[in-house]
């Protein structure tokens, strides 16, 4: 088959690479020429995803992969488009900003042939495959859907860093508009992808259709939404412990100890492509669901209220020097995604406090390039808030901070031992010992 896919990013580039790895004849679209330049060579354009170096090195110089930033090489002809592109949000509306796929769908439309797949794999709004871009693509290229293309919805459901391997191990979702059109993504996605058993799954690990594109749109937002609404609840679960002399930690390990709960962890914030902004997707067509409106909010909220307990804790935060551990937004990745970094520090700030910024994924002229100071463990601070929970964090202690007064860990990630003698606020565990300490420092 010859397969296009356009926008060869951290989720389409690992999907291109699966499909020439099946077989099929890739090419891939993207705007940016120093990403295509680097496809071409073989060069992984970003680190951290297991296999791709090796599977690159493999599939360009075989030929079976290529990159472009031309519509023309890749739409004409091809079997199947698999659209990868960018949805964004809009912080202050919180409504879609379609502007990119919006691009995306009209350049493949005018090149595109009759008898072609297309299958739209990032996230939207119930409804955006039949009501936005199925007549876009309409009008731009003078075909019918259904009778000369065939539209589909199969969300990606992927975590970065391990693509592959969650490739095979969650069912493959489609949605379709007609019967032939969800015959043609069923082919195509079982021609290219392998499953793992699922024993725990009622239905075989595979190629699951959903019977509609709005059904398979709103699975995706429904699974990663709950994962939103769930930390929220573990969230002011964490807060009400922290104030009650309670150890969340102990409290949810207890609670999921009974099969019918499934409390989540809590967390200084919810960061990354999905979970923060697939929930506000789903209120953008159902602005009435208050629960997930709360739960986003509160969620949000997070990391101003734990700079808060720092400030009445150290009495003001005014002038105090300020670390903030982590600016992935989660552990193993060099990502800044919606990363609760931009809110703590933010929140430091407008107490008055002199912020740095410590990642090991990131140096000091990255960080810079964000508008933050570079901190080195060993320098002296007041104050050290643990927001990402990277392994090497779990090993600091009171002596790699010399002065510091206050650590507030986001993450519960570090252990007491360490910090013997630094108060410890840790989110959720408001054991009487530590709570004591803290008010006491």
């Amino acid at each position: 088959m010859k397969t296009a896919v356009v926008a060869l990013g951290k989720i389409g580039l690992p999907l291109a690479v699966k499909f020439a790895d099946a077989g099929h004849e890739v090419v891939g679209v993207d705007v940016n020429p120093r990403q295509v330049e680097l496809i071409n060579a073989a060069t992984e354009p970003f680190p951290g995803e297991a296999h791709l170096q090796e599977k690159l090195s493999a599939l360009v110089p075989a030929g079976t992969l290529r990159a472009t930033t031309d519509y023309a090489e890749a739409i004409p002809d091809a079997d199947a488009v698999v659209i990868v592109v960018p949805l964004f949000v809009n912080d202050a509306t919180w409504e879609p900003d379609f502007a990119w796929m919006d691009a995306a769908t009209r350049s493949l439309a005018e090149h595109l042939t009759p008898g072609t797949l297309v299958s739209y794999e990032t996230t939207l709004p119930v409804g955006t495959l039949r009501t936005r871009f199925v007549p876009m693509i309409e009008e731009l290229s003078g075909l019918r859907e259904s009778e000369d293309f065939f539209a589909v919805f199969s969300p990606e459901r992927v975590l970065t860093g391990r693509v592959f391997e969650d490739l095979r191990k969650y069912p493959k979702l489609i949605g379709a508009i007609s019967e032939t059109g969800a015959q043609r993504a069923r082919e195509f996605y079982e021609s290219a992808l392998t499953f793992d058993e699922r024993p725990d799954l009622h239905t075989p690990n595979g190629v699951w259709d959903l019977g509609s594109p709005e059904a398979s749109e709103l699975a995706k937002l429904a699974e990663t939404t709950y994962r939103d609404v769930n930390i929220a609840l573990a969230n002011e679960f964490a807060l009400f412990a922290q104030d009650h002399g309670i150890d969340a930690y102990k409290v949810i390990e207890a609670s999921n100890s009974q099969p019918y709960s499934h409390i989540h962890q809590p967390g200084i914030a919810v960061g990354g492509h999905c979970i923060p902004v697939y929930p506000r997707l789903y209120l953008s067509t159902d602005p009435h669901a208050e629960t997930v409106r709360t739960a986003r909010t509160l969620n949000a909220s997070v990391p101003a209220k734990l700079v808060q307990r720092a400030a009445d804790l150290l009495g003001s935060l005014q002038g105090v020097k300020a670390v903030v551990l982590g600016a992935s937004y989660r552990a193993g990745v060099k990502e800044t995604a919606f990363s609760g970094v931009f809110p703590v520090v933010e929140a430091l700030s407008a107490h008055g406090a002199e912020v740095a910024v410590h990642d090991t994924f990131y140096d000091d002229e990255e960080l810079a390039g964000f508008g933050w100071a570079p901190y080195h463990v060993g320098e002296a601070a007041d104050l050290v808030i643990v927001q990402t929970n990277h392994p090497e964090y779990r090993d600091l202690g009171s002596s790699d901070v010399p002065g510091v007064k206050l650590l507030v860990d986001g993450r519960n990630i570090t252990t007491a031992e360490n910090w013997t003698g630094t108060p410890r606020l840790v989110l959720g565990d408001g054991s009487a010992s530590t709570h004591q300490q803290a008010q006491e420092g």
